[in-house]
């Protein structure tokens, strides 16, 4: 029977200290591991008989800039489509060196994923045959879902804080808040 424990067990007992973590919420699986085994690790649940992990259903990443030397943190949401069961790997990455191998010759599913994930976080899939720009503008440089930059501009004058629920004495005919 397919479940976490068992995916798990299989992991460690292939890729030993390689898989270092890994959490469970809402019955999903997230597996920790050394980023320069992606693909070999991806491979593994692949062909393995007993894991069967043959669909990519998803691959993103999200940007921790606390997280020194492990800024970015690239996920692959994979699916057992005969036993309904899904895992998630996690693999870190600094944000100084993005780099980590395409999955693209094994899902198809990931071209696309992995030039979006380029195309707005700046990690460098590693042997991807075509990792352009999907969505913002080839003059753009820098990554637009990092969190680089504040979510307003700081010097803009033609604001009102006060229209945006930001401070002073609102009155509202007879009523004051």
């Amino acid at each position: 029977m397919l479940n976490s424990k068992f995916v798990l067990d299989k992991l460690i007992e292939k890729f030993g200290e390689a898989v270092f973590g890994y959490e469970e919420q809402f019955d999903m699986m997230a597996i920790y591991a050394d980023k320069e085994l992606n693909l070999k690790i991806l491979q593994f649940l692949y062909d393995e008989e007993e894991l069967g992990f043959r669909f990519m259903t998803d691959l993103t990443a999200i940007h921790y800039p606390n997280n020194v030397g492990e800024e970015l943190v690239v996920t692959y949401l994979l699916y057992n489509m005969p036993k309904n069961f899904h895992i998630r790997l996690k693999f870190t990455l600094d944000i100084n060196e993005p780099n980590i191998y395409t999955a693209s010759k094994l899902h198809a599913t990931a071209n696309w994923l992995e030039r979006e994930c380029y195309d707005f976080f700046g990690v460098n899939f590693i042997g991807h045959p075509n990792l352009i720009r999907v969505m913002n503008v080839d003059e753009m440089d820098y990554f637009p879902m990092r969190k680089e930059f504040p979510l307003e501009d700081q010097t803009r004058t033609d604001k009102d804080d006060e229209m945006f629920g930001r401070g002073g004495h609102f009155n509202y005919g007879n009523f004051s808040v």
